[in-house]
Protein backbone atom coordinates (compact mmCIF):
# COMPACT_ATOMS: atom_id res chain seq x y z
CA UNK A 1 0.00 0.00 0.00
CA UNK A 2 1.23 3.38 -1.05
CA UNK A 3 1.24 6.07 1.30
CA UNK A 4 0.61 9.26 0.36
CA UNK A 5 0.54 12.97 1.38
CA UNK A 6 -1.29 15.67 -0.56
CA UNK A 7 -0.90 19.01 -0.14
CA UNK A 8 -3.80 21.27 -1.22
CA UNK A 9 -6.59 18.53 -0.15
CA UNK A 10 -9.17 20.53 -0.02
CA UNK A 11 -8.99 22.29 -3.79
CA UNK A 12 -10.47 20.75 -7.34
CA UNK A 13 -6.81 18.19 -7.78
CA UNK A 14 -6.80 17.54 -4.33
CA UNK A 15 -10.22 16.69 -4.08
CA UNK A 16 -10.56 15.10 -7.04
CA UNK A 17 -6.79 12.96 -6.00
CA UNK A 18 -9.09 11.76 -2.83
CA UNK A 19 -11.40 10.63 -5.13
CA UNK A 20 -9.35 8.43 -6.84
CA UNK A 21 -7.63 7.13 -3.86
CA UNK A 22 -11.42 5.68 -2.73
CA UNK A 23 -12.13 4.07 -6.56
CA UNK A 24 -9.04 1.99 -5.51
CA UNK A 25 -9.41 0.92 -1.92
CA UNK A 26 -6.14 -1.00 -0.77
CA UNK A 27 -4.12 0.65 -3.55
CA UNK A 28 -3.48 3.57 -1.15
CA UNK A 29 -3.17 5.65 2.86
CA UNK A 30 -3.38 8.79 3.26
CA UNK A 31 -0.54 9.45 5.88
CA UNK A 32 -1.04 13.73 5.52
CA UNK A 33 -3.22 16.06 4.35
CA UNK A 34 -2.57 20.49 4.35
CA UNK A 35 -5.10 23.43 3.00
CA UNK A 36 -4.87 27.05 2.83
CA UNK A 37 -8.03 27.75 4.93
CA UNK A 38 -10.83 25.40 4.30
CA UNK A 39 -10.94 24.25 7.91
CA UNK A 40 -14.50 22.31 7.82
CA UNK A 41 -13.19 20.41 4.65
CA UNK A 42 -9.54 19.47 5.79
CA UNK A 43 -10.75 18.44 9.56
CA UNK A 44 -13.61 16.17 7.56
CA UNK A 45 -11.03 14.87 5.63
CA UNK A 46 -8.42 14.21 8.06
CA UNK A 47 -10.76 12.19 10.43
CA UNK A 48 -12.14 10.31 7.26
CA UNK A 49 -8.74 9.24 6.24
CA UNK A 50 -7.48 9.15 9.53
CA UNK A 51 -4.63 10.92 8.73
CA UNK A 52 -1.57 11.02 11.36
CA UNK A 53 -0.50 14.59 10.40
CA UNK A 54 -2.63 18.21 9.47
CA UNK A 55 -1.30 21.40 8.22
CA UNK A 56 -3.26 24.49 7.58
CA UNK A 57 -1.71 27.23 5.54
CA UNK A 58 -2.73 30.27 7.32
CA UNK A 59 -1.31 29.96 11.15
CA UNK A 60 -4.56 32.41 12.47
CA UNK A 61 -6.71 28.79 11.82
CA UNK A 62 -5.27 26.45 13.96
CA UNK A 63 -7.65 27.06 17.31
CA UNK A 64 -10.42 27.11 14.64
CA UNK A 65 -9.30 23.99 13.05
CA UNK A 66 -7.95 21.93 16.46
CA UNK A 67 -11.33 22.06 17.95
CA UNK A 68 -12.76 21.03 14.40
CA UNK A 69 -10.34 17.87 14.45
CA UNK A 70 -11.50 17.04 18.42
CA UNK A 71 -14.82 16.88 18.29
CA UNK A 72 -14.22 14.15 15.37
CA UNK A 73 -11.92 12.60 17.40
CA UNK A 74 -8.74 13.34 15.80
CA UNK A 75 -5.70 13.64 17.61
CA UNK A 76 -2.65 13.36 15.38
CA UNK A 77 -0.01 15.96 14.47
CA UNK A 78 -1.14 19.50 13.51
CA UNK A 79 1.01 22.37 12.67
CA UNK A 80 0.93 25.38 10.02
CA UNK A 81 2.70 27.68 7.49
CA UNK A 82 5.15 26.66 4.79
CA UNK A 83 7.29 25.23 7.36
CA UNK A 84 4.50 22.97 8.10
CA UNK A 85 4.16 22.10 4.59
CA UNK A 86 8.03 21.22 4.29
CA UNK A 87 7.54 18.48 7.75
CA UNK A 88 4.70 16.87 5.55
CA UNK A 89 6.45 16.79 2.62
CA UNK A 90 9.30 14.84 4.36
CA UNK A 91 7.11 12.66 6.53
CA UNK A 92 8.93 8.95 7.20
CA UNK A 93 5.39 7.57 6.76
CA UNK A 94 5.09 9.42 3.10
CA UNK A 95 6.13 7.39 0.00
CA UNK A 96 4.38 9.97 -2.34
CA UNK A 97 3.85 13.83 -2.05
CA UNK A 98 1.06 15.25 -4.26
CA UNK A 99 1.33 18.37 -4.91
CA UNK A 100 -1.50 20.57 -5.77
CA UNK A 101 -0.82 23.77 -4.10
CA UNK A 102 -1.40 27.02 -6.61
CA UNK A 103 1.58 29.28 -7.11
CA UNK A 104 5.43 28.89 -6.17
CA UNK A 105 4.44 28.39 -2.48
CA UNK A 106 4.76 24.73 -3.54
CA UNK A 107 9.02 25.44 -3.97
CA UNK A 108 9.83 24.31 -0.79
CA UNK A 109 7.56 21.39 0.08
CA UNK A 110 8.15 19.58 -3.41
CA UNK A 111 12.21 20.11 -2.48
CA UNK A 112 11.56 18.53 1.07
CA UNK A 113 9.95 15.81 -0.53
CA UNK A 114 12.76 15.66 -2.90
CA UNK A 115 15.79 16.10 -0.44
CA UNK A 116 14.08 13.41 1.64
CA UNK A 117 13.98 10.53 -1.19
CA UNK A 118 10.54 11.02 -2.32
CA UNK A 119 8.72 10.56 -4.92
CA UNK A 120 6.57 13.62 -5.93
CA UNK A 121 3.44 13.71 -8.42
CA UNK A 122 3.36 17.42 -9.10
CA UNK A 123 0.41 20.14 -10.53
CA UNK A 124 2.17 23.33 -9.28
CA UNK A 125 3.87 23.80 -12.63
CA UNK A 126 4.93 27.06 -11.11
CA UNK A 127 7.32 25.36 -9.17
CA UNK A 128 9.04 24.17 -12.01
CA UNK A 129 8.61 27.51 -13.79
CA UNK A 130 10.21 29.20 -11.07
CA UNK A 131 12.52 26.17 -9.71
CA UNK A 132 13.11 23.96 -12.21
CA UNK A 133 16.92 23.69 -12.19
CA UNK A 134 17.41 23.01 -8.58
CA UNK A 135 13.99 20.84 -8.58
CA UNK A 136 14.89 18.66 -11.32
CA UNK A 137 18.84 18.65 -9.91
CA UNK A 138 17.37 17.50 -6.01
CA UNK A 139 15.54 14.87 -7.71
CA UNK A 140 18.80 13.52 -9.80
CA UNK A 141 20.73 14.04 -6.79
CA UNK A 142 18.00 12.18 -4.40
CA UNK A 143 17.16 9.14 -6.87
CA UNK A 144 13.45 10.39 -6.54
CA UNK A 145 10.76 10.69 -9.29
CA UNK A 146 9.21 13.74 -10.41
CA UNK A 147 5.78 12.32 -11.97
CA UNK A 148 3.46 14.86 -13.64
CA UNK A 149 0.04 15.47 -12.82
CA UNK A 150 -0.82 18.40 -15.62
CA UNK A 151 -3.23 16.87 -18.12
CA UNK A 152 -0.69 17.42 -20.76
CA UNK A 153 2.59 16.76 -19.42
CA UNK A 154 0.97 13.44 -18.64
CA UNK A 155 0.18 12.81 -21.83
CA UNK A 156 3.97 13.40 -23.06
CA UNK A 157 5.09 11.24 -20.01
CA UNK A 158 3.16 8.39 -22.14
CA UNK A 159 3.61 9.46 -25.85
CA UNK A 160 7.44 9.28 -24.87
CA UNK A 161 7.72 6.18 -22.53
CA UNK A 162 9.14 4.08 -24.80
CA UNK A 163 11.37 6.55 -27.05
CA UNK A 164 12.72 9.24 -24.56
CA UNK A 165 15.74 9.37 -26.67
CA UNK A 166 14.08 10.29 -30.11
CA UNK A 167 11.67 12.94 -29.34
CA UNK A 168 12.02 16.40 -31.74
CA UNK A 169 9.13 18.27 -30.75
CA UNK A 170 6.74 18.35 -28.78
CA UNK A 171 3.18 19.87 -28.75
CA UNK A 172 1.01 21.02 -26.08
CA UNK A 173 -2.86 21.44 -26.72
CA UNK A 174 -4.70 24.01 -25.55
CA UNK A 175 -8.79 24.75 -25.28
CA UNK A 176 -8.03 28.74 -25.69
CA UNK A 177 -9.98 29.32 -22.78
CA UNK A 178 -13.23 31.58 -22.76
CA UNK A 179 -11.35 34.16 -25.36
CA UNK A 180 -10.06 31.47 -27.87
CA UNK A 181 -12.20 33.40 -30.72
CA UNK A 182 -12.65 37.36 -29.10
CA UNK A 183 -10.76 40.14 -30.55
CA UNK A 184 -8.32 42.13 -28.68
CA UNK A 185 -10.81 44.76 -28.05
CA UNK A 186 -13.11 42.40 -26.79
CA UNK A 187 -10.45 41.07 -24.29
CA UNK A 188 -9.56 44.44 -23.26
CA UNK A 189 -13.54 44.61 -22.21
CA UNK A 190 -12.98 41.41 -20.12
CA UNK A 191 -14.78 40.93 -16.91
CA UNK A 192 -13.76 38.63 -13.89
CA UNK A 193 -16.83 36.60 -14.78
CA UNK A 194 -16.10 36.12 -18.15
CA UNK A 195 -12.32 35.15 -17.64
CA UNK A 196 -13.75 32.49 -14.83
CA UNK A 197 -16.15 31.12 -17.69
CA UNK A 198 -14.01 28.53 -18.86
CA UNK A 199 -15.56 26.24 -21.64
CA UNK A 200 -13.82 23.02 -20.44
CA UNK A 201 -12.53 22.21 -17.47
CA UNK A 202 -13.16 23.10 -13.53
CA UNK A 203 -10.31 24.96 -12.09
CA UNK A 204 -9.49 27.44 -9.08
CA UNK A 205 -8.96 31.24 -9.61
CA UNK A 206 -5.82 31.36 -10.30
CA UNK A 207 -5.67 28.94 -13.05
CA UNK A 208 -9.03 29.62 -14.83
CA UNK A 209 -7.47 33.39 -14.78
CA UNK A 210 -4.19 31.84 -16.18
CA UNK A 211 -6.27 29.60 -19.08
CA UNK A 212 -7.78 32.52 -20.35
CA UNK A 213 -4.61 34.90 -20.84
CA UNK A 214 -3.48 31.71 -22.37
CA UNK A 215 -0.29 32.06 -19.39
CA UNK A 216 -1.04 28.83 -18.10
CA UNK A 217 -0.07 26.85 -21.17
CA UNK A 218 3.09 29.39 -21.29
CA UNK A 219 3.72 28.21 -17.82
CA UNK A 220 3.68 24.97 -19.22
CA UNK A 221 6.31 25.09 -21.84
CA UNK A 222 8.49 25.76 -19.37
CA UNK A 223 7.28 23.24 -17.00
CA UNK A 224 7.82 20.65 -20.18
CA UNK A 225 11.50 21.88 -20.64
CA UNK A 226 12.22 20.69 -17.15
CA UNK A 227 10.37 18.01 -17.09
CA UNK A 228 11.59 16.62 -20.58
CA UNK A 229 14.54 17.87 -20.98
CA UNK A 230 13.48 19.40 -24.24
CA UNK A 231 14.60 23.05 -25.70
CA UNK A 232 12.26 25.89 -25.14
CA UNK A 233 12.18 26.44 -29.26
CA UNK A 234 11.31 22.35 -29.50
CA UNK A 235 7.96 22.90 -27.56
CA UNK A 236 5.18 24.11 -29.25
CA UNK A 237 0.70 24.85 -28.36
CA UNK A 238 -1.71 24.37 -30.44
CA UNK A 239 -5.71 25.43 -29.67
CA UNK A 240 -7.61 22.36 -29.63
CA UNK A 241 -11.28 23.35 -28.58
CA UNK A 242 -12.39 19.82 -27.65
CA UNK A 243 -9.93 18.76 -24.79
CA UNK A 244 -9.47 15.50 -26.21
CA UNK A 245 -6.66 14.91 -27.50
CA UNK A 246 -4.19 16.38 -24.47
CA UNK A 247 -0.88 16.59 -25.75
CA UNK A 248 1.53 15.63 -29.23
CA UNK A 249 5.08 14.10 -29.43
CA UNK A 250 6.63 14.66 -32.75
CA UNK A 251 9.69 12.30 -33.10
CA UNK A 252 12.99 12.65 -35.07
CA UNK A 253 11.56 10.01 -37.83
CA UNK A 254 8.66 12.47 -38.38
CA UNK A 255 6.15 10.63 -36.83
CA UNK A 256 3.71 11.93 -34.07
CA UNK A 257 2.14 9.77 -30.87
CA UNK A 258 -0.85 11.55 -29.20
CA UNK A 259 -3.08 10.70 -26.02
CA UNK A 260 -6.41 10.40 -26.14
CA UNK A 261 -9.08 11.27 -23.22
CA UNK A 262 -11.92 13.01 -21.68
CA UNK A 263 -11.41 16.46 -19.72
CA UNK A 264 -11.16 14.29 -16.59
CA UNK A 265 -8.73 15.24 -14.37
CA UNK A 266 -8.68 11.88 -12.71
CA UNK A 267 -7.16 9.69 -14.87
CA UNK A 268 -3.84 12.15 -15.09
CA UNK A 269 -3.97 12.02 -11.52
CA UNK A 270 -4.40 8.50 -10.94
CA UNK A 271 -1.51 7.46 -13.40
CA UNK A 272 0.75 10.02 -11.31
CA UNK A 273 -0.26 7.79 -8.33
CA UNK A 274 -0.11 4.49 -9.55
CA UNK A 275 2.72 4.99 -12.77
CA UNK A 276 4.04 2.72 -14.46
CA UNK A 277 0.96 0.50 -13.68
CA UNK A 278 -2.59 1.04 -15.06
CA UNK A 279 -5.25 0.23 -13.12
CA UNK A 280 -9.00 0.22 -13.82
CA UNK A 281 -10.74 2.16 -11.25
CA UNK A 282 -14.10 2.59 -13.33
CA UNK A 283 -13.44 6.16 -14.47
CA UNK A 284 -15.63 7.18 -17.96
CA UNK A 285 -14.24 6.15 -20.79
CA UNK A 286 -13.88 8.29 -24.02
CA UNK A 287 -16.28 7.20 -27.16
CA UNK A 288 -14.42 8.16 -30.18
CA UNK A 289 -17.57 8.17 -32.42
CA UNK A 290 -19.33 10.87 -29.91
CA UNK A 291 -16.63 13.46 -31.56
CA UNK A 292 -17.79 14.17 -35.00
CA UNK A 293 -14.59 16.21 -35.28
CA UNK A 294 -11.23 17.11 -33.47
CA UNK A 295 -9.93 20.44 -34.73
CA UNK A 296 -6.44 22.58 -34.35
CA UNK A 297 -5.23 25.71 -35.07
CA UNK A 298 -2.34 28.06 -33.99
CA UNK A 299 -2.83 30.49 -31.07
CA UNK A 300 -2.73 34.05 -32.34
CA UNK A 301 0.04 35.75 -30.70
CA UNK A 302 -0.98 39.35 -30.58
CA UNK A 303 -4.12 38.08 -28.66
CA UNK A 304 -2.24 36.12 -26.70
CA UNK A 305 1.73 37.66 -25.62
CA UNK A 306 2.12 35.32 -22.24
CA UNK A 307 3.08 32.83 -24.69
CA UNK A 308 6.15 34.63 -26.12
CA UNK A 309 6.97 35.93 -22.80
CA UNK A 310 7.23 32.57 -21.29
CA UNK A 311 10.17 32.03 -24.07
CA UNK A 312 11.92 34.59 -23.13
CA UNK A 313 11.95 34.59 -19.99
CA UNK A 314 13.08 30.90 -20.52
CA UNK A 315 15.59 31.57 -22.69
CA UNK A 316 16.89 34.47 -20.58
CA UNK A 317 17.02 31.76 -17.70
CA UNK A 318 18.03 32.34 -14.01
CA UNK A 319 15.78 34.33 -11.38
CA UNK A 320 13.87 35.53 -14.68
CA UNK A 321 11.17 32.77 -14.58
CA UNK A 322 10.54 32.71 -11.15
CA UNK A 323 10.04 37.03 -11.71
CA UNK A 324 7.45 36.48 -14.48
CA UNK A 325 5.48 33.62 -12.15
CA UNK A 326 5.74 35.76 -9.33
CA UNK A 327 4.15 39.17 -11.05
CA UNK A 328 1.33 37.02 -12.88
CA UNK A 329 0.41 35.90 -9.72
CA UNK A 330 0.58 39.52 -7.58
CA UNK A 331 -1.22 40.97 -11.33
CA UNK A 332 -3.98 38.19 -11.40
CA UNK A 333 -4.66 39.08 -7.68
CA UNK A 334 -5.08 42.59 -8.55
CA UNK A 335 -7.52 41.32 -11.79
CA UNK A 336 -9.12 39.59 -9.92
CA UNK A 337 -10.23 42.61 -7.08
CA UNK A 338 -10.74 45.07 -9.79
CA UNK A 339 -7.32 47.41 -9.87
CA UNK A 340 -6.58 46.24 -13.31
CA UNK A 341 -7.86 45.58 -16.56
CA UNK A 342 -7.77 42.00 -18.04
CA UNK A 343 -5.02 42.90 -20.90
CA UNK A 344 -3.31 44.49 -18.27
CA UNK A 345 -2.68 41.65 -16.27
CA UNK A 346 0.25 40.19 -19.10
CA UNK A 347 1.34 43.71 -20.11
CA UNK A 348 2.29 43.71 -15.88
CA UNK A 349 4.19 41.03 -15.85
CA UNK A 350 6.42 42.20 -19.10
CA UNK A 351 6.96 45.69 -17.49
CA UNK A 352 8.18 43.99 -14.08
CA UNK A 353 10.53 41.38 -16.05
CA UNK A 354 12.12 44.69 -17.48
CA UNK A 355 12.95 45.98 -14.60
CA UNK A 356 14.75 42.31 -13.10
CA UNK A 357 18.34 41.97 -13.47
CA UNK A 358 18.63 38.58 -13.73
CA UNK A 359 20.60 36.33 -11.05
CA UNK A 360 21.62 32.36 -10.95
CA UNK A 361 18.67 30.37 -10.32
CA UNK A 362 19.88 29.39 -6.95
CA UNK A 363 17.04 28.49 -4.12
CA UNK A 364 17.76 31.31 -1.97
CA UNK A 365 17.76 33.54 -5.46
CA UNK A 366 14.64 32.11 -6.18
CA UNK A 367 12.23 32.83 -3.42
CA UNK A 368 13.97 36.21 -3.02
CA UNK A 369 13.02 37.25 -6.88
CA UNK A 370 9.63 35.72 -6.13
CA UNK A 371 9.00 38.09 -3.36
CA UNK A 372 10.78 41.21 -4.72
CA UNK A 373 8.22 40.49 -8.15
CA UNK A 374 5.44 40.31 -6.02
CA UNK A 375 5.99 43.54 -4.77
CA UNK A 376 6.85 45.30 -7.77
CA UNK A 377 3.76 44.13 -9.53
CA UNK A 378 1.61 45.85 -7.13
CA UNK A 379 3.53 49.77 -8.57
Amino acid sequence: MKRIAVLGSTGSIGKQTLDVVDRLPGEFAVTALAAHRNVAMLAEQAARYKAEAVCIGDPTAIPELRAALATRGWNGELCSGVEGLCQLAALQSCDLLVMALAGAIGIRPTHAALSAGKDVALASKEVLVAAGESTMALATQHGARIVPIDSEHSAILQCIEASPAHVERIILTCSGGPFRTASVAQMAEATLATALNHPTWQMGGLVTVNSATLMNKALEIIEAHWLFGVAIEAVDVVIHPQSIVHSFVQFRDGSVIGQLGLPDMRLPIQLALTWPRRINSGLPRLQVGDYAELTFHLPRLEAFPALNLARCAANTGGTMPAVMNAANEAAVELFCRGELGFLEIVQRVEEVMSRHTMQAATLDNVLAADAWARLEAQH
